[in-house]
């Protein structure tokens, strides 16, 4: 915020960075949100889990080895393989973003996906609004922005507590956006 009242205080010391203040000010967004799929367990984490299924599975197998069971040790090897690989999979999902940004002239949202291609599509924001499912036991179940016939879901990964949530603070910026006059 201090950054915007210095910049209208220095609209009127001098009329060459009137425009330039009046375009900053403009380019600023009125919300802005970077989405991203939670995940509860941190790298350490992991390593715990592994560390201990290793241990579980190293047990185990010495067990049936001496029992003369031999070629069972081959199948723990296997299950620490795939829960490991599950993990790296779940990581490698959790890389995937969307980026909502929100101007008084357009509402841009950018999708990044786990394998780090993005896609971008851009609202004019007078026209979008934002549609919500909800249901009565769950919550917010899915978030739309329609404009012109189009419809594209958003916040497809998060929680419908955190859906709700993202819900209100959207519909009062995009409330926000339309009240402002145009540039």
């Amino acid at each position: 915020m201090r950054r915007f009242e210095s910049v209208e205080a220095d609209l009127y010391s001098d009329p060459m960075t009137a425009g330039n203040a009046t375009a900053m000010l403009q380019d600023q967004p009125i919300f802005s949100a970077l989405l991203t799929p939670h995940r509860s367990l941190s790298p350490t984490g992991f390593m715990l889990v592994m560390l201990a299924l290793v241990s579980c599975s190293f047990t185990a197998g010495l067990a049936f080895w001496m029992m003369g069971a031999w070629p069972i040790v081959g199948f723990f090897g296997l299950d620490i393989f795939l829960v490991q690989l599950a993990f790296r999979l779940n990581y490698r999902a959790a890389r995937a973003s969307e980026e909502v940004a929100l101007y008084r002239d357009r509402l841009t949202v950018r999708r990044t996906a786990p394998n780090g291609r993005s896609s971008e599509f851009s609202l004019n924001p007078y026209w979008a609004r934002l549609e919500v499912d909800r249901h009565p036991e769950i919550g917010v179940t899915r978030l739309r922005l329609a404009s012109h016939g189009k419809r594209f879901t958003i916040a497809g990964f998060l929680g419908p507590h955190e859906r709700e949530s993202f819900a209100d603070a959207f519909s009062a910026a995009l409330a926000e956006a339309r009240s402002a006059p145009a540039p």
